[in-house]
């Protein structure tokens, strides 16, 4: 007696172990630096390469300095500082997909030397293992072998794509300025459709300009420009669950001043690179039961774990919160302007019908001290916990979360007490543990008895059916019926089933 044997692929997400790492930035400002006044800085995973066992993965931190002269001019150091880290498991194989994000959680200076500057970043490494696994099913046998099929839905794995588009955006001023100091951009997504091999993703782009009047004034405006793109994927469908990444590449980022009779134009260019992921349920037909009617059989049974893709959320939240001075800083006479503010996010979850997100903003804000007459520069940290309703229907779902920070707004009273608030855009995208079972081998034991009877009868149940009946007789299943005309299967209560054999041979 043989078997034939089947194979159909899931799709397996696995967290990878979270790790820091340390990068060093040696920055050419390009002039003399009197003091740092604000540093904004972005993480970009550009490359990654798979072998069983290691996912190693390089990038960038994109740096946007902000600093003031020994002759009081302000001036601004865009650089861009490489890095390479790697994962290490013995689950991670070749031909396996990673989705790796690194997230700047601690930047300091650790020296200033002329036009020289030496940045410290501490990185977080975090990601998920996107993984293809075969599982082997029994499919069929011999003739004396009855089999009940099934259709199983299984999670699978489409595949993904990646593409980068520039984003334009236009901003009119209505007076000269000196310069333009600052200019940070950041992605949000806000919906991911599926279409027949493509995916259109639509968010927003939102850029902050922090600029300089002819009047010496500071000055800065935010400015949102959306977008829908579709993406080609080969095999995407209409029905499959898509999920979808978003970075501005800011080393790329062009910023053009056009000089008005009244004012200027200020034109922004903004590339944009988006990574998306499509995932279907699709059916199987597996051996749900099986039993022989010449053998006894040993049937063992596989289980194996899968991931479900799910929908995803979109929100805004408002952040607040406060500084008081130290006593051994100036105080504060006038806020000269906000400098950047960078966001990380420590953790989410899931926890009654709500989704948490909880992380940090750190915002340089620049002052002036009249009693000196100098530029100073304080950092406000605000701890954050947000919790919104989570439109998900598997409780213990493991979330995945996006954000960016706009709208930055801080006020100082008595001189010394600062107060913080700013608007999130957050995605939360979710996924979900499936667990699913198949009849993987089985093996003969031996032949069965000959039944020593002509006629049985059987006593069975309601709700039995003829397949039933028949798998505990070891006879077929078209026998039960065409002997026992007059019954409906399943019984809907109990009855006798007469049964006639026939000798073997």
């Amino acid at each position: 007696m043989s078997f034939g044997m089947n194979k159909f692929t899931v799709v397996k997400k696995k967290r990878l172990e979270k790790a820091q790492f340390n990068v060093e930035c040696n920055i050419d400002a390009n002039a003399e630096i009197g003091k740092i006044l604000s540093v904004c800085h972005n993480a970009q995973v550009e490359n990654a390469e798979i072998l069983n066992g290691v996912a190693s993965f390089s990038g960038i931190i994109d740096v946007c300095m902000l600093y003031s002269t020994v002759d009081g001019e302000i001036g601004t150091i865009n650089s861009s500082c490489p890095f390479s880290s790697k994962f290490e498991n013995d689950s991670i194989q070749v031909g396996d997909k990673v989705g790796i994000k690194v997230e700047v959680v601690d930047c300091h200076i650790d020296s200033v030397a002329g036009a020289t500057v030496k940045l410290s970043c501490m990185c977080e490494q975090s990601g998920v293992l996107i993984c293809g696994r075969e599982v082997q099913n029994v499919s069929g046998g011999d003739e004396s072998v009855c089999i009940k099929d099934d259709e199983l839905f299984v999670n699978t794995f489409v595949g993904e794509a990646k593409e980068t588009f520039v984003v334009d955006n236009e901003v009119s001023i209505k007076e000269p300025i000196r310069k333009v100091l600052f200019c940070d951009s950041q992605v949000s997504i806000k919906t991911i459709e599926n279409g027949v091999n493509f995916v259109s993703v639509g968010g927003d782009v939102v850029s902050r300009i922090l600029y300089l009047t002819e009047n010496d004034r500071f000055e800065s405006v935010y400015t949102t420009e959306s977008f829908k793109e579709e993406i080609d994927l080969e095999g995407a469908t209409r029905e499959g669950v898509s999920e979808a990444e978003a970075v501005v590449k800011r080393s790329a980022c062009k910023c053009e001043v056009e000089e008005l009779e009244k004012g200027v134009t200020i034109r922004l260019s903004i590339p944009v690179e988006v990574n998306v992921r499509s995932y279907e349920e699709r059916s199987e037909r597996v051996v749900k039961d099986v039993y022989s009617t010449e053998k006894e059989l040993q049937i063992s049974t596989e289980s194996f774990d899968m991931t479900k893709t799910l929908s995803y959320d979109t929100f805004e939240a408002k952040i607040d919160g406060s500084l008081s001075l130290d006593s051994e800083k100036p105080r504060v006479d006038k806020i000269m302007f906000v400098g950047a503010t960078n966001l990380c996010i420590t953790n989410a979850y899931l926890k009654n019908g709500e989704v948490n997100v909880e992380g940090i903003t750190k915002t340089n804000v620049v002052y002036l001290n009249d009693e000196a007459n100098s530029l100073h520069s304080v950092l406000i940290e605000v701890p954050f916990v947000i919790a919104e309703r989570a439109n998900v229907p598997c409780e213990d779902a493991q979330v995945e979360v996006s954000a960016m920070v706009f709208d930055v707004d801080v006020v100082v009273k008595k001189g010394r007490e600062f107060y913080f608030d700013a608007k999130l855009k957050i995605k939360a995208s979710y996924d979900c543990e499936n667990v699913g079972a198949v009849i993987s081998s089985i093996a003969e034991q031996g032949d069965l008895e000959e039944k020593d009877c002509a006629i049985e009868v059987v006593f069975a149940k309601a709700g039995q059916t003829a397949w039933d009946i028949a798998k505990s007789l070891k006879v077929r299943e078209e026998l039960i019926t065409l002997q026992n005309p007059e019954v409906a299967f399943p019984l809907d209560k109990d009855e006798n089933i007469v049964v006639y054999y026939q000798k073997r041979g």
